[in-house]
């Protein structure tokens, strides 16, 4: 099983015909302009602690000073949860040329930062690169989404299907249902065509006894 999916249920309805949910949701665009209108937030920058975390931290600003962007590279903090992980975070008036439409500047920048750390041979360093929160901002945004759709999927009775997905927004829709009462998720598809179904649940019946009682 993948890491992104979760184990399908047994008692899943699967009888109903299929809804067709496109996942990008237009609040978590970010336009050309949106880095100069944004406020400035404060994030919490540190200096690299070894070579790997030197060399992302080398490359994003290389990459962004050719693309002639006014903006600022730092190095943040990891997460307590992910210690090895390698955070970087893009701030400044023109953020929103790196992180593009739908955030596809940013996700191929991400991409080759990941690469260029993890050469072969080296143990594997999770790599995550942001422009002025806006991964954040998108998480919360799909997360709302799925919890939406999964109240939807209750309702109806019908299992939701979103369009193709990255590993990471498939593993925010997964996260945001792991405890949503009536659902269960599951990935669907292979590679690029890989979706996420949101799968209501039938409530097994009372048996005799219980009914009697």
């Amino acid at each position: 099983m993948d890491d992104d999916e979760l184990e399908n249920d047994p008692n899943a309805d699967d009888s109903e015909d299929t809804d067709d949910t496109d996942a990008d949701d237009e609040s978590a665009d970010a336009s050309a302009g949106e880095g100069a209108a944004r406020a400035k937030r404060s994030v919490e920058s540190i200096e690299p602690q070894d070579d790997r975390q030197r060399l992302a931290l080398g490359f994003v600003k290389d990459v962004v000073r050719e693309m002639g962007l006014d903006c600022t590279v730092v190095l943040r903090p990891c997460d307590e949860e992910s210690p090895d992980e390698i955070n970087i975070e893009i701030e400044g008036r023109d953020a929103g040329l790196a992180i593009g439409k739908k955030g596809q500047v940013l996700q191929a920048l991400q991409f080759l930062t990941h690469r260029v750390v993890n050469r072969p041979g080296l143990d594997k360093r999770h790599v995550l690169v942001d422009a002025e929160g806006y991964r954040a901002r998108r998480d919360d945004s799909l997360a709302g989404m799925a919890r939406r759709l999964g109240r939807q999927a209750v309702h109806e009775g019908k299992i939701i299907t979103f369009e193709p997905m990255n590993p990471r927004d498939r593993r925010v829709v997964h996260m945001a249902l792991a405890k949503f009462e009536g659902v269960i998720t599951k990935s669907e598809g292979e590679g690029e065509d890989r979706r996420v179904q949101i799968i209501p649940v039938r409530r097994p019946a009372p048996s005799t006894a219980e009914s009697q009682g």
